[in-house]
C-alpha cells in the first residue's frame, strides 16, 4: 500500500526547530504522520502537530516532497508557524522541545535533519528529492532503538 506522510518544520523566534521524542523508538524527529482518507496533506500536518505536541499551527509553505520509491512512501514537509495551543507530550511523543540547528540530539532521524536544513535554506520553490539514505521508518527498524519504558 502506498503511504503519504506530512511533517512540520516549526521554528521559534530564536530560529530553533521543534522536535518530538517518539514513544516507540528512542529517536527525535519532526512532528507529523500519515495522511488519512478524506484530508489533504496540509490538513494532515495541522492535525498531526496538534495530536503529537499540542500546538495549533498554520502552514506557511511547502518545503519539499520526498519519495522512497522502493518503499512506496511519499512525504511532504511543510514550514509551519505555531499560532496557539500548548507544547505537551502525547500518546505518540514522550516530549517535545526546541533545539538549535547545530545542537540537535544525536538520535535525531537523519532524514529529518536534512529536511530541517532544507527548510532553513528558505527557498520559495519546494524541493523534490529522492533521499539517498534510509527513511525514518527504515532507520528505526534497522537501528532498533526500541524505547524502554521506565
Amino acid at each position: 500500500m502506498f503511504g503519504i506522510g506530512s511533517f512540520a518544520v516549526i521554528f521559534d523566534e530564536q530560529q530553533r526547530v521543534l522536535l518530538c521524542h517518539r514513544r516507540d523508538y528512542d529517536f527525535w524527529g519532526l512532528p507529523g504522520g500519515g495522511v488519512e482518507s478524506g484530508e489533504s496533506p496540509w490538513q494532515a500536518v495541522v492535525r498531526e502537530v496538534k495530536e503529537e505536541v499540542g500546538l495549533d499551527v498554520e502552514v506557511e509553505r511547502l518545503v519539499g516532497v520526498y519519495s522512497w520509491p522502493g518503499e512506496d512512501d511519499l512525504t511532504l514537509t511543510f514550514a509551519c508557524k505555531a499560532v496557539g495551543g500548548e507544547l505537551s507530550a502525547s500518546d505518540e511523543s514522550s516530549g517535545a522541545r526546541y533545539f538549535r540547528w547545530n545542537d540537535l540530539p544525536p538520535n535525531t532521524f537523519q532524514e529529518h535533519r536534512k529536511r530541517v536544513g532544507d527548510a532553513l535554506r528558505g527557498e520559495c520553490a519546494a524541493l523534490l528529492r529522492i533521499p539517498e539514505g534510509p527513511s525514518a521508518t527504515e532507520e528505526a527498524r534497522h537501528v532498533g532503538r526500541r524505547r524502554e519504558e521506565p
